[in-house]
């Protein structure tokens, strides 16, 4: 399955006619709350987490949104008189014009921006060996620099941490042509001069491999959080629905969404709102709020040495 939009969703008068209620049929079962949920991990009743993760969790953090007019990343793209802001991300238009996605890549190049909360709050979730996956939607890097190893995630649409020349199909680590990136240059491949291309998803291209870890991780996951994602994106999106029904789903985000909007099942938890005051208020429920402040304070500090 390829990288695209949900073709069809139901509204929710479609739904009222269709007979489809907001809430599942789950007999009267007791609706849970994040307290209920909280008490599960502490009593370590859920020890295999899985985490999907969206750009509402990046946005704290300060990266930009390409779409967004009025954004100083959308008016350096302006130049470039892009037809539409997601032809950026099509191989056709890349092919032909390389230099607009090379635009984002400099603003997105990893080490222009750091980890939130909600990062280290995944993070921590790692250290106490509750984390059996993270998957996430966002190509900014920031999982990998709060800390979480490679092999607990999943980026579901791709990397800047390697590149492939679209020619030879050399891998090389990303790094590599950062110099190019930051001095406006389209990288090409010291052996056959093709234009490399970080290995970030285009519409159209085939998801990582690693997203196929899906397979085993969601049906034996034992807790979903879903944070800051529209669950608009496919295949990425049906993931929500992909966990055992016994097994509780918390959504921290905005809004409603997915499942969460039509038709939610009783162990469904939404935390709406602000993304980070929603994992604050995890974090206090589940009382790690000190081992957060010295995790984010080490890491800080270690950012602030690798700078100097």
């Amino acid at each position: 399955r390829v990288r695209g939009t949900r073709p069809f969703s139901l509204s929710a008068a479609a739904r009222a006619i269709l007979g489809m209620g907001r809430w599942g049929d789950d007999g009267g079962k007791q609706k849970l709350t994040l307290q209920d949920v909280a008490e599960l991990i502490r009593k370590k009743e859920c020890r295999r987490v899985v985490v999907m993760a969206g750009a509402g969790i990046s946005t704290p953090s300060g990266i930009p949104d390409f779409r967004s007019p009025g954004s100083g990343l959308y008016s350096n793209l302006e130049q470039y008189n892009i037809p539409y802001p997601e032809a950026i991300f099509e191989l056709m238009y890349f092919f032909v014009n390389p230099k607009p996605f090379f635009t984002l890549a400099k603003e997105l190049y990893p080490g222009n921006y750091r980890p939130n909360y909600a990062h280290y709050f995944l993070r921590l979730l790692h250290d106490k060996g509750l984390l059996l996956r993270l998957y996430t939607q966002n190509i900014d890097g920031l999982e990998r620099v709060a800390g979480i190893p490679p092999d607990r995630l999943v980026e579901a649409h791709g990397t800047f941490a390697t590149a492939t020349c679209t020619v030879c199909r050399r891998k090389y680590p990303g790094e590599d042509f950062r110099g190019d990136v930051m001095a406006d240059e389209v990288p090409h491949c010291p052996v056959c001069t093709g234009v490399v291309k970080p290995d970030i998803v285009f519409f159209g291209e085939e998801l990582p491999q690693r997203f196929f870890l899906h397979v085993t991780d969601f049906p034996t996951a034992d807790l979903l959080f879903i944070i800051g994602t529209s669950l608009e994106v496919e295949p990425f999106a049906s993931l929500a629905g992909a966990v055992r029904s016994s097994v509780p789903r918390v959504l921290i985000n905005r809004d409603l969404v997915g499942p969460f909007a039509w038709q939610q099942r009783y162990n469904d938890v939404a935390q709406l709102g602000d993304v980070i005051s929603g994992v604050e208020k995890l974090v206090e429920l589940l009382d790690w709020n000190e081992e957060m402040q010295t995790l984010i304070q080490k890491e800080k500090a270690k950012v602030g040495r690798g700078s100097e």
